[in-house]
């Protein structure tokens, strides 16, 4: 029974972690710096894969590359809607693998570093997500320097796509995300805190209750065997 509440608890979480995700990133779709929207996402995928595991931040993250996909085809990120129809391939790949690996990799880290300084683990998550989701976004940018320098007007062959996309784009946008996931710590931190406190003290109520309950009946043994005894 504990453990069917624990999961019953972590889809709940994990259903309020999505809908953050689908309004924070339909938020930051406005929120354009160059031809690339601020993804305001992160947070709300490192805390679930800190709180449900790397299976739960991967979904989380495989979510958000789902959205961001949409938004590409559907024309409502342009600037990725016109690399998206000369390379659909090249364009989802980035989408989704830049996603689920911000939302796998953090919570790896996490779980490795967080069995001695939990602390540690969770400022560490927090700051590898925006590093993994621009590092892999500038990778895969550059696989396709052709289509963006055509597209996007971009000069000077790779060497000039490179530095478009870590100055103009990625850059100025890592800033902004990696500024984000570091000040909101703190709060990842006090949440991870506040949710894994009630869940131990709700085992520790649970197993007092089982133990009392196991006390009873054993009280009630030893009196059926002792009035057995007087008979």
């Amino acid at each position: 029974m504990r453990a069917n509440k624990i999961n019953t608890k972590n889809i709940v979480y994990f259903a309020i972690l999505l809908a953050l995700i689908i309004i924070l990133q339909f938020v930051g779709s406005y929120i354009k710096i160059g031809p690339v929207s601020i993804s305001l996402v992160l947070v709300p995928i490192v805390l679930g894969g800190i709180l449900l595991g790397p299976i739960a931040g991967m979904l989380l993250g495989f979510s958000f590359g789902l959205i961001t996909f949409i938004a590409v085809v559907t024309g409502l990120d342009a600037g990725s809607a016109m690399l998206f129809a000369e390379s659909p391939f090249m364009v989802a790949l980035i989408c989704f693998v830049k996603a689920i690996m911000c939302g796998w990799i953090p919570a790896l880290v996490y779980k490795l570093i967080a069995k001695k300084h939990p602390i540690i683990g969770a400022y560490v998550a927090s700051a590898l997500a925006p590093i993994i989701n621009t590092g892999i976004f500038i990778i895969g940018a550059l696989m396709i320097n052709k289509v963006i320098a055509e597209v996007w007007g971009v000069e000077g062959g790779l060497n000039g796509v490179f530095i478009f996309l870590v100055v103009t784009v990625a850059g100025i946008n890592f800033l902004v995300e990696f500024a984000i996931n570091i000040l909101l710590s703190p709060i990842i931190v006090k949440i991870i805190d506040i949710i894994t406190g009630k869940i131990k003290n709700k085992q520790n109520q649970e197993t007092i209750e089982e133990d009392n309950s196991q006390s009873e009946l054993d009280n009630e043994e030893v009196e059926d065997v002792s009035i057995n005894s007087q008979e």
